[in-house]
Protein backbone atom coordinates (compact mmCIF):
# COMPACT_ATOMS: atom_id res chain seq x y z
CA UNK A 1 0.00 0.00 0.00
CA UNK A 2 2.87 2.38 0.81
CA UNK A 3 4.36 1.55 -2.59
CA UNK A 4 1.08 2.54 -4.24
CA UNK A 5 1.02 5.83 -2.33
CA UNK A 6 4.61 6.53 -3.32
CA UNK A 7 3.79 5.89 -7.00
CA UNK A 8 0.91 8.38 -6.86
CA UNK A 9 3.05 10.98 -5.04
CA UNK A 10 5.92 10.65 -7.54
CA UNK A 11 3.45 11.24 -10.40
CA UNK A 12 1.75 14.18 -8.60
CA UNK A 13 -1.50 12.26 -9.04
CA UNK A 14 -2.66 12.13 -5.41
CA UNK A 15 -3.34 15.86 -4.82
CA UNK A 16 -2.19 17.32 -8.16
CA UNK A 17 -0.92 20.86 -8.44
CA UNK A 18 -3.74 21.74 -10.87
CA UNK A 19 -6.34 21.61 -8.06
CA UNK A 20 -4.21 23.28 -5.40
CA UNK A 21 -6.25 26.47 -5.45
CA UNK A 22 -9.46 24.55 -4.68
CA UNK A 23 -8.11 22.86 -1.53
CA UNK A 24 -8.56 24.04 2.07
CA UNK A 25 -5.51 25.74 3.56
CA UNK A 26 -4.27 22.81 5.67
CA UNK A 27 -4.74 20.31 2.83
CA UNK A 28 -3.03 22.72 0.41
CA UNK A 29 -0.01 22.83 2.71
CA UNK A 30 0.06 19.03 2.93
CA UNK A 31 -0.19 18.75 -0.88
CA UNK A 32 2.74 21.16 -1.22
CA UNK A 33 4.87 18.96 1.04
CA UNK A 34 3.97 15.89 -1.03
CA UNK A 35 5.00 17.63 -4.25
CA UNK A 36 8.53 18.00 -2.85
CA UNK A 37 8.86 14.24 -3.48
CA UNK A 38 7.42 14.31 -7.02
CA UNK A 39 9.49 12.79 -9.80
CA UNK A 40 10.17 13.96 -13.38
CA UNK A 41 6.91 12.35 -14.55
CA UNK A 42 4.97 14.86 -12.42
CA UNK A 43 5.81 17.60 -14.90
CA UNK A 44 4.41 15.71 -17.90
CA UNK A 45 0.77 15.68 -18.99
CA UNK A 46 -2.56 16.47 -17.38
CA UNK A 47 -3.71 15.07 -13.98
CA UNK A 48 -5.83 12.36 -15.64
CA UNK A 49 -2.93 11.28 -17.86
CA UNK A 50 -0.57 11.07 -14.90
CA UNK A 51 -3.14 9.15 -12.84
CA UNK A 52 -3.76 6.71 -15.73
CA UNK A 53 -0.02 6.05 -16.02
CA UNK A 54 0.25 5.50 -12.26
CA UNK A 55 -2.75 3.14 -12.21
CA UNK A 56 -1.28 1.21 -15.15
CA UNK A 57 1.91 0.73 -13.12
CA UNK A 58 0.03 -0.32 -9.98
CA UNK A 59 -1.79 -3.22 -11.65
CA UNK A 60 -5.26 -4.76 -12.10
CA UNK A 61 -7.02 -3.48 -8.98
CA UNK A 62 -5.96 0.14 -9.60
CA UNK A 63 -6.86 -0.17 -13.28
CA UNK A 64 -10.37 -1.34 -12.34
CA UNK A 65 -10.73 1.77 -10.16
CA UNK A 66 -9.53 3.98 -13.04
CA UNK A 67 -12.07 2.40 -15.38
CA UNK A 68 -14.88 3.27 -12.96
CA UNK A 69 -13.66 6.87 -12.56
CA UNK A 70 -13.46 7.31 -16.34
CA UNK A 71 -17.22 6.79 -16.71
CA UNK A 72 -18.06 9.82 -14.53
CA UNK A 73 -17.23 12.84 -16.67
CA UNK A 74 -20.19 14.57 -15.00
CA UNK A 75 -18.38 14.41 -11.65
CA UNK A 76 -14.69 14.68 -12.53
CA UNK A 77 -14.83 16.59 -15.82
CA UNK A 78 -14.72 15.49 -19.45
CA UNK A 79 -10.96 15.90 -19.96
CA UNK A 80 -10.10 13.94 -16.80
CA UNK A 81 -12.47 11.10 -17.81
CA UNK A 82 -11.08 10.96 -21.34
CA UNK A 83 -7.51 10.82 -20.05
CA UNK A 84 -8.42 7.81 -17.89
CA UNK A 85 -10.36 6.10 -20.68
CA UNK A 86 -7.24 4.47 -22.13
CA UNK A 87 -7.30 2.12 -19.14
CA UNK A 88 -10.36 0.39 -20.64
CA UNK A 89 -8.73 -1.47 -23.51
CA UNK A 90 -5.62 0.40 -24.63
CA UNK A 91 -2.95 -0.89 -22.27
CA UNK A 92 0.41 -2.22 -23.45
CA UNK A 93 -0.10 -5.67 -25.09
CA UNK A 94 2.16 -8.70 -24.79
CA UNK A 95 3.55 -10.41 -27.89
CA UNK A 96 1.37 -12.36 -30.34
CA UNK A 97 3.92 -15.19 -30.24
CA UNK A 98 3.42 -15.58 -26.48
CA UNK A 99 -0.36 -15.43 -26.95
CA UNK A 100 -0.32 -18.14 -29.65
CA UNK A 101 1.85 -20.38 -27.46
CA UNK A 102 -0.55 -19.89 -24.54
CA UNK A 103 -3.56 -20.78 -26.72
CA UNK A 104 -1.93 -24.00 -27.92
CA UNK A 105 -0.89 -24.94 -24.39
CA UNK A 106 -4.33 -24.21 -22.93
CA UNK A 107 -6.35 -25.96 -25.66
CA UNK A 108 -3.95 -28.89 -26.00
CA UNK A 109 -3.73 -28.70 -29.80
CA UNK A 110 -1.99 -26.76 -32.55
CA UNK A 111 -3.38 -23.40 -33.61
CA UNK A 112 -4.13 -24.72 -37.10
CA UNK A 113 -6.51 -27.37 -35.78
CA UNK A 114 -9.04 -24.68 -34.79
CA UNK A 115 -8.03 -21.39 -36.43
CA UNK A 116 -7.47 -20.58 -40.09
CA UNK A 117 -6.10 -17.14 -39.12
CA UNK A 118 -4.82 -15.62 -35.85
CA UNK A 119 -4.00 -11.89 -35.88
CA UNK A 120 -2.22 -9.57 -33.47
CA UNK A 121 -3.91 -8.00 -30.42
CA UNK A 122 -6.84 -5.64 -31.04
CA UNK A 123 -7.36 -4.67 -27.39
CA UNK A 124 -5.30 -5.03 -24.22
CA UNK A 125 -6.82 -4.73 -20.75
CA UNK A 126 -5.57 -5.23 -17.21
CA UNK A 127 -5.97 -9.01 -17.04
CA UNK A 128 -6.00 -10.17 -20.65
CA UNK A 129 -5.86 -9.13 -24.28
CA UNK A 130 -8.01 -9.96 -27.29
CA UNK A 131 -7.01 -11.15 -30.76
CA UNK A 132 -9.07 -11.27 -33.92
CA UNK A 133 -9.03 -14.72 -35.52
CA UNK A 134 -10.95 -16.82 -38.02
CA UNK A 135 -12.13 -20.37 -37.40
CA UNK A 136 -11.63 -23.13 -39.94
CA UNK A 137 -15.36 -22.89 -40.73
CA UNK A 138 -14.90 -19.23 -41.68
CA UNK A 139 -16.47 -17.50 -38.64
CA UNK A 140 -14.74 -14.36 -37.33
CA UNK A 141 -13.99 -14.69 -33.61
CA UNK A 142 -12.32 -12.87 -30.73
CA UNK A 143 -9.79 -14.89 -28.72
CA UNK A 144 -9.14 -13.65 -25.20
CA UNK A 145 -5.85 -14.72 -23.56
CA UNK A 146 -4.78 -14.02 -19.96
CA UNK A 147 -1.58 -12.06 -19.45
CA UNK A 148 1.48 -14.16 -18.51
CA UNK A 149 2.03 -14.19 -14.75
CA UNK A 150 -1.19 -12.27 -14.05
CA UNK A 151 -2.20 -14.66 -11.27
CA UNK A 152 0.80 -13.62 -9.16
CA UNK A 153 0.10 -9.94 -9.79
CA UNK A 154 -3.54 -10.25 -8.74
CA UNK A 155 -2.55 -12.15 -5.58
CA UNK A 156 -0.18 -9.34 -4.61
CA UNK A 157 -2.84 -6.71 -5.38
CA UNK A 158 -5.37 -8.61 -3.25
CA UNK A 159 -3.05 -8.61 -0.24
CA UNK A 160 -2.47 -4.86 -0.56
CA UNK A 161 -6.18 -4.12 -0.98
CA UNK A 162 -7.16 -6.15 2.08
CA UNK A 163 -4.43 -4.51 4.15
CA UNK A 164 -5.61 -1.07 3.02
CA UNK A 165 -9.17 -1.95 4.04
CA UNK A 166 -8.04 -2.99 7.52
CA UNK A 167 -6.07 0.24 7.93
CA UNK A 168 -9.03 2.34 6.83
CA UNK A 169 -11.25 0.65 9.42
CA UNK A 170 -8.63 1.17 12.12
CA UNK A 171 -7.68 4.78 11.30
CA UNK A 172 -10.98 6.21 10.00
CA UNK A 173 -13.88 5.16 12.25
CA UNK A 174 -16.53 7.08 10.20
CA UNK A 175 -15.69 4.90 7.20
CA UNK A 176 -16.53 1.67 9.04
CA UNK A 177 -20.20 1.87 8.09
CA UNK A 178 -19.09 1.44 4.45
CA UNK A 179 -17.65 -1.98 5.39
CA UNK A 180 -14.20 -1.49 3.81
CA UNK A 181 -13.11 -5.08 4.43
CA UNK A 182 -16.30 -6.53 2.96
CA UNK A 183 -15.95 -4.24 -0.05
CA UNK A 184 -12.31 -5.22 -0.54
CA UNK A 185 -13.19 -8.92 -0.23
CA UNK A 186 -15.85 -8.49 -2.92
CA UNK A 187 -13.38 -6.83 -5.30
CA UNK A 188 -10.76 -9.51 -4.64
CA UNK A 189 -13.27 -12.28 -5.30
CA UNK A 190 -14.25 -10.58 -8.58
CA UNK A 191 -10.65 -10.41 -9.72
CA UNK A 192 -9.97 -14.04 -8.84
CA UNK A 193 -13.05 -15.27 -10.72
CA UNK A 194 -11.87 -13.33 -13.78
CA UNK A 195 -8.70 -15.44 -13.80
CA UNK A 196 -10.63 -18.55 -14.95
CA UNK A 197 -12.03 -17.86 -18.40
CA UNK A 198 -14.25 -20.96 -18.22
CA UNK A 199 -16.39 -19.02 -15.72
CA UNK A 200 -16.54 -16.12 -18.16
CA UNK A 201 -17.63 -18.47 -20.96
CA UNK A 202 -20.46 -19.76 -18.76
CA UNK A 203 -21.43 -16.18 -17.86
CA UNK A 204 -21.46 -15.14 -21.52
CA UNK A 205 -23.66 -18.10 -22.40
CA UNK A 206 -26.09 -17.45 -19.53
CA UNK A 207 -26.37 -13.70 -20.06
CA UNK A 208 -26.62 -14.17 -23.82
CA UNK A 209 -29.76 -16.25 -23.29
CA UNK A 210 -31.11 -13.63 -20.83
CA UNK A 211 -30.49 -10.76 -23.26
CA UNK A 212 -32.45 -12.41 -26.07
CA UNK A 213 -35.65 -12.18 -24.00
CA UNK A 214 -36.00 -8.40 -24.42
CA UNK A 215 -33.42 -7.53 -27.05
CA UNK A 216 -32.24 -4.38 -25.24
CA UNK A 217 -28.71 -5.78 -25.32
CA UNK A 218 -26.89 -8.59 -27.14
CA UNK A 219 -23.96 -10.95 -26.52
CA UNK A 220 -21.69 -12.87 -28.93
CA UNK A 221 -22.00 -16.66 -28.92
CA UNK A 222 -19.43 -18.80 -27.11
CA UNK A 223 -17.21 -21.06 -29.24
CA UNK A 224 -16.83 -23.88 -26.72
CA UNK A 225 -13.98 -25.83 -28.43
CA UNK A 226 -11.89 -22.65 -27.98
CA UNK A 227 -12.48 -22.33 -24.22
CA UNK A 228 -10.00 -23.22 -21.46
CA UNK A 229 -8.95 -21.78 -18.10
CA UNK A 230 -6.67 -19.16 -19.71
CA UNK A 231 -8.33 -18.84 -23.14
CA UNK A 232 -11.82 -17.78 -24.26
CA UNK A 233 -13.19 -17.70 -27.81
CA UNK A 234 -16.35 -15.79 -28.75
CA UNK A 235 -17.91 -14.92 -32.08
CA UNK A 236 -16.79 -11.46 -33.22
CA UNK A 237 -18.98 -8.65 -31.83
CA UNK A 238 -20.57 -6.49 -34.50
CA UNK A 239 -20.21 -2.72 -34.37
CA UNK A 240 -17.59 -0.38 -32.93
CA UNK A 241 -16.40 -0.23 -29.31
CA UNK A 242 -17.67 2.81 -27.42
CA UNK A 243 -14.11 3.49 -26.30
CA UNK A 244 -13.42 4.74 -29.86
CA UNK A 245 -14.44 8.33 -30.50
CA UNK A 246 -15.85 7.45 -33.93
CA UNK A 247 -18.34 4.98 -32.42
CA UNK A 248 -20.89 7.70 -31.66
CA UNK A 249 -20.41 9.34 -35.06
CA UNK A 250 -21.70 6.37 -37.08
CA UNK A 251 -24.37 7.42 -39.62
CA UNK A 252 -27.90 6.56 -38.55
CA UNK A 253 -27.02 6.07 -34.87
CA UNK A 254 -29.93 6.77 -32.49
CA UNK A 255 -28.06 8.05 -29.44
CA UNK A 256 -31.17 8.45 -27.31
CA UNK A 257 -32.36 4.93 -28.15
CA UNK A 258 -28.86 3.57 -27.51
CA UNK A 259 -28.68 5.11 -24.02
CA UNK A 260 -32.19 3.85 -23.20
CA UNK A 261 -31.33 0.32 -24.37
CA UNK A 262 -28.22 0.29 -22.18
CA UNK A 263 -30.12 1.39 -19.05
CA UNK A 264 -33.10 -0.90 -19.71
CA UNK A 265 -30.91 -3.84 -20.63
CA UNK A 266 -29.04 -3.66 -17.34
CA UNK A 267 -32.21 -3.23 -15.25
CA UNK A 268 -34.05 -6.04 -17.05
CA UNK A 269 -31.15 -8.39 -16.36
CA UNK A 270 -30.99 -7.46 -12.67
CA UNK A 271 -34.73 -7.34 -11.92
CA UNK A 272 -36.19 -10.02 -14.17
CA UNK A 273 -33.41 -12.59 -13.99
CA UNK A 274 -31.25 -11.76 -10.96
CA UNK A 275 -28.06 -11.96 -13.08
CA UNK A 276 -26.42 -8.97 -14.80
CA UNK A 277 -23.26 -7.95 -16.64
CA UNK A 278 -21.31 -6.12 -13.93
CA UNK A 279 -18.54 -4.50 -15.99
CA UNK A 280 -20.37 -2.33 -18.52
CA UNK A 281 -17.71 0.30 -19.28
CA UNK A 282 -17.20 1.67 -22.82
CA UNK A 283 -14.43 -0.80 -23.70
CA UNK A 284 -16.86 -3.68 -23.16
CA UNK A 285 -19.71 -2.22 -25.25
CA UNK A 286 -19.98 -2.33 -29.06
CA UNK A 287 -22.60 -0.21 -30.82
CA UNK A 288 -24.05 -0.07 -34.32
CA UNK A 289 -26.98 1.76 -35.95
CA UNK A 290 -29.59 2.38 -35.12
CA UNK A 291 -29.43 1.48 -31.42
CA UNK A 292 -27.90 -2.01 -31.09
CA UNK A 293 -25.71 -2.63 -28.03
CA UNK A 294 -23.49 -5.72 -27.83
CA UNK A 295 -21.67 -6.48 -24.57
CA UNK A 296 -18.40 -8.40 -24.27
CA UNK A 297 -16.13 -9.40 -21.37
CA UNK A 298 -18.38 -11.40 -19.04
CA UNK A 299 -15.76 -11.96 -16.36
CA UNK A 300 -17.92 -10.32 -13.69
CA UNK A 301 -21.55 -11.43 -13.38
CA UNK A 302 -23.55 -9.82 -10.59
CA UNK A 303 -26.35 -11.74 -8.91
CA UNK A 304 -29.37 -10.74 -6.82
CA UNK A 305 -31.63 -13.01 -4.82
CA UNK A 306 -35.44 -12.69 -4.93
CA UNK A 307 -35.51 -10.46 -1.83
CA UNK A 308 -32.85 -8.07 -3.16
CA UNK A 309 -34.65 -7.85 -6.51
CA UNK A 310 -37.91 -6.93 -4.78
CA UNK A 311 -36.21 -4.29 -2.62
CA UNK A 312 -34.49 -2.79 -5.68
CA UNK A 313 -37.72 -2.69 -7.70
CA UNK A 314 -39.74 -1.15 -4.87
CA UNK A 315 -37.09 1.50 -4.17
CA UNK A 316 -36.90 2.48 -7.84
CA UNK A 317 -40.70 2.41 -8.17
CA UNK A 318 -41.06 4.55 -5.06
CA UNK A 319 -38.67 7.15 -6.46
CA UNK A 320 -40.46 7.09 -9.83
CA UNK A 321 -43.79 7.75 -8.06
CA UNK A 322 -42.11 10.16 -5.63
CA UNK A 323 -43.43 8.00 -2.79
CA UNK A 324 -40.60 8.67 -0.35
CA UNK A 325 -42.42 7.11 2.61
CA UNK A 326 -42.52 3.78 0.78
CA UNK A 327 -38.87 4.10 -0.28
CA UNK A 328 -37.94 4.72 3.36
CA UNK A 329 -40.07 1.78 4.54
CA UNK A 330 -38.35 -0.58 2.09
CA UNK A 331 -34.93 0.52 3.36
CA UNK A 332 -36.02 -0.39 6.89
CA UNK A 333 -37.65 -3.69 5.82
CA UNK A 334 -34.46 -4.70 4.02
CA UNK A 335 -32.31 -3.81 7.01
CA UNK A 336 -30.36 -1.22 5.01
CA UNK A 337 -31.09 1.36 7.72
CA UNK A 338 -30.93 0.34 11.42
CA UNK A 339 -34.34 -0.13 13.00
CA UNK A 340 -33.69 2.40 15.77
CA UNK A 341 -33.57 5.28 13.26
CA UNK A 342 -36.52 7.60 12.55
CA UNK A 343 -38.28 6.29 9.44
CA UNK A 344 -40.28 9.49 8.85
CA UNK A 345 -37.14 11.62 9.08
CA UNK A 346 -35.39 9.29 6.62
CA UNK A 347 -38.30 9.71 4.17
CA UNK A 348 -37.99 13.47 4.52
CA UNK A 349 -34.26 13.28 3.78
CA UNK A 350 -34.93 11.15 0.68
CA UNK A 351 -37.41 13.76 -0.53
CA UNK A 352 -34.69 16.41 -0.29
CA UNK A 353 -32.50 14.30 -2.60
CA UNK A 354 -35.18 13.06 -5.01
CA UNK A 355 -37.31 16.13 -5.71
CA UNK A 356 -34.60 18.21 -7.42
CA UNK A 357 -34.18 15.39 -9.99
CA UNK A 358 -37.68 15.55 -11.44
CA UNK A 359 -38.43 17.80 -14.37
CA UNK A 360 -34.73 18.11 -15.27
CA UNK A 361 -32.61 16.34 -17.88
CA UNK A 362 -29.37 14.66 -16.88
CA UNK A 363 -27.26 17.61 -18.00
CA UNK A 364 -29.15 19.87 -15.56
CA UNK A 365 -28.49 17.67 -12.52
CA UNK A 366 -25.14 17.80 -10.73
CA UNK A 367 -24.33 14.16 -10.02
CA UNK A 368 -21.43 15.25 -7.81
CA UNK A 369 -23.80 17.28 -5.62
CA UNK A 370 -26.35 14.45 -5.59
CA UNK A 371 -23.75 11.87 -4.48
CA UNK A 372 -22.50 14.24 -1.78
CA UNK A 373 -26.06 14.62 -0.46
CA UNK A 374 -26.67 10.89 -0.46
CA UNK A 375 -23.42 10.26 1.39
CA UNK A 376 -24.33 12.82 4.04
CA UNK A 377 -27.80 11.29 4.48
CA UNK A 378 -26.58 7.70 4.73
CA UNK A 379 -24.01 8.79 7.32
CA UNK A 380 -26.67 10.66 9.31
CA UNK A 381 -28.90 7.55 9.48
CA UNK A 382 -26.01 5.09 10.04
CA UNK A 383 -26.80 3.26 6.79
CA UNK A 384 -24.18 0.57 6.22
CA UNK A 385 -22.76 -0.75 2.97
CA UNK A 386 -24.31 -4.07 1.93
CA UNK A 387 -21.59 -6.31 0.45
CA UNK A 388 -24.12 -8.22 -1.67
CA UNK A 389 -25.12 -4.94 -3.35
CA UNK A 390 -21.61 -3.66 -4.08
CA UNK A 391 -21.60 -4.95 -7.67
CA UNK A 392 -25.11 -3.63 -8.30
CA UNK A 393 -24.23 -0.15 -7.04
CA UNK A 394 -20.95 -0.07 -8.96
CA UNK A 395 -22.66 -1.16 -12.19
CA UNK A 396 -25.50 1.35 -11.79
CA UNK A 397 -22.94 4.16 -11.44
CA UNK A 398 -21.03 2.92 -14.51
CA UNK A 399 -24.16 2.44 -16.65
CA UNK A 400 -25.46 5.91 -15.86
CA UNK A 401 -22.07 7.44 -16.66
CA UNK A 402 -21.82 5.64 -20.02
CA UNK A 403 -25.44 6.45 -20.90
CA UNK A 404 -24.80 10.14 -20.20
CA UNK A 405 -21.78 10.09 -22.49
CA UNK A 406 -23.89 8.54 -25.26
CA UNK A 407 -26.76 10.99 -24.71
CA UNK A 408 -25.99 14.00 -22.47
CA UNK A 409 -29.74 14.52 -22.02
CA UNK A 410 -30.36 10.93 -20.91
CA UNK A 411 -33.08 10.67 -18.25
CA UNK A 412 -32.28 7.52 -16.30
CA UNK A 413 -35.65 7.63 -14.48
CA UNK A 414 -37.67 7.81 -17.71
CA UNK A 415 -35.58 5.00 -19.20
CA UNK A 416 -36.05 2.81 -16.11
CA UNK A 417 -39.81 3.35 -15.76
CA UNK A 418 -41.16 0.73 -18.24
CA UNK A 419 -38.84 -2.02 -16.94
CA UNK A 420 -39.62 -1.29 -13.28
CA UNK A 421 -43.37 -0.94 -13.97
CA UNK A 422 -43.38 -4.29 -15.75
CA UNK A 423 -41.67 -5.99 -12.79
CA UNK A 424 -43.98 -4.41 -10.24
CA UNK A 425 -47.08 -5.35 -12.25
CA UNK A 426 -45.92 -8.92 -12.69
CA UNK A 427 -44.48 -9.64 -9.24
CA UNK A 428 -46.51 -7.49 -6.82
CA UNK A 429 -49.98 -7.57 -8.37
CA UNK A 430 -52.83 -9.39 -6.55
CA UNK A 431 -52.61 -12.26 -9.03
CA UNK A 432 -48.87 -12.59 -8.40
CA UNK A 433 -49.46 -12.70 -4.66
CA UNK A 434 -52.03 -15.48 -5.17
CA UNK A 435 -49.48 -17.46 -7.18
CA UNK A 436 -46.89 -16.94 -4.45
CA UNK A 437 -49.31 -18.17 -1.78
CA UNK A 438 -50.22 -21.15 -3.94
CA UNK A 439 -46.52 -22.02 -4.23
CA UNK A 440 -46.20 -21.79 -0.44
CA UNK A 441 -49.19 -24.08 -0.12
CA UNK A 442 -47.63 -26.63 -2.46
CA UNK A 443 -44.45 -26.52 -0.41
CA UNK A 444 -46.45 -27.13 2.78
CA UNK A 445 -48.17 -30.14 1.19
CA UNK A 446 -44.80 -31.55 0.13
CA UNK A 447 -43.53 -31.19 3.71
CA UNK A 448 -46.64 -33.03 5.01
CA UNK A 449 -46.11 -35.82 2.50
CA UNK A 450 -42.44 -36.24 3.40
CA UNK A 451 -43.20 -36.30 7.12
CA UNK A 452 -45.95 -38.84 6.54
CA UNK A 453 -43.48 -41.15 4.82
CA UNK A 454 -41.02 -40.68 7.65
CA UNK A 455 -43.59 -41.66 10.30
CA UNK A 456 -43.80 -45.22 8.96
CA UNK A 457 -40.14 -45.84 9.74
CA UNK A 458 -40.10 -44.24 13.21
CA UNK A 459 -40.68 -45.78 16.69
CA UNK A 460 -44.27 -45.56 18.07
CA UNK A 461 -43.18 -43.10 20.78
CA UNK A 462 -42.49 -40.44 18.18
CA UNK A 463 -45.61 -40.97 16.09
CA UNK A 464 -47.81 -38.73 18.29
CA UNK A 465 -45.38 -35.84 18.03
CA UNK A 466 -45.25 -36.23 14.25
CA UNK A 467 -49.05 -36.19 14.02
CA UNK A 468 -48.97 -32.89 15.92
CA UNK A 469 -46.40 -31.47 13.49
CA UNK A 470 -48.48 -32.60 10.51
CA UNK A 471 -51.57 -31.00 12.02
CA UNK A 472 -49.69 -27.74 12.45
CA UNK A 473 -48.51 -27.86 8.83
CA UNK A 474 -52.04 -28.65 7.66
CA UNK A 475 -53.41 -25.65 9.58
CA UNK A 476 -50.79 -23.41 7.95
CA UNK A 477 -51.73 -24.79 4.52
CA UNK A 478 -55.45 -24.14 5.14
CA UNK A 479 -54.75 -20.58 6.31
CA UNK A 480 -52.62 -19.99 3.23
CA UNK A 481 -55.33 -21.34 0.94
CA UNK A 482 -57.96 -19.17 2.66
CA UNK A 483 -55.76 -16.07 2.31
CA UNK A 484 -55.14 -16.86 -1.35
CA UNK A 485 -58.86 -17.14 -1.96
CA UNK A 486 -59.53 -13.80 -0.26
CA UNK A 487 -56.77 -12.06 -2.22
CA UNK A 488 -58.10 -13.52 -5.47
CA UNK A 489 -61.60 -12.32 -4.65
CA UNK A 490 -60.35 -8.81 -3.89
CA UNK A 491 -58.36 -8.71 -7.13
CA UNK A 492 -61.49 -9.67 -9.09
CA UNK A 493 -63.47 -6.91 -7.39
CA UNK A 494 -60.72 -4.38 -8.13
CA UNK A 495 -60.77 -5.28 -11.81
Amino acid sequence: MFGAGWTLIRADALLPREISGQLPGSVRLFAGVLRLFAGPQARRGRPGERLATAFDTLGPAAIKLGQLLSTRADIFGLQFAEDLSRLKDRLKPFSTTDAQAEVERALGCSLGEIFAEFEGPVAAASLAQAHRARLIDGRAVAVKVLRPGIERRVAADADVLLLAARLVEALAPPARRLEPRAFAATVVRMLRLELDLRFEAAGADELGAIMTVDGFMHAPKVVWPGVARRVLTLEWAAGMPLSEDAALEQPGLDRRGLANNLTRGFLAQALDHGAFHADLHEGNLFVQPSARVTAVDFGIVGRLGPAERRYLAEILWGFLRRDYRRVAAVHFEAGYVPGDQDQAAFAQALRAVGEPLFGHTAKDVSMGRLLAQLFEITALFEMRLRPELVLLQKTMVTVEGVARRIDPGHDIWAAAEPVVRRWITRELSPAARVNSLAADARSALAVIARRGEAVESQPPARVGQNHANQSSALVMFMLGALTATLVLAVSILIR
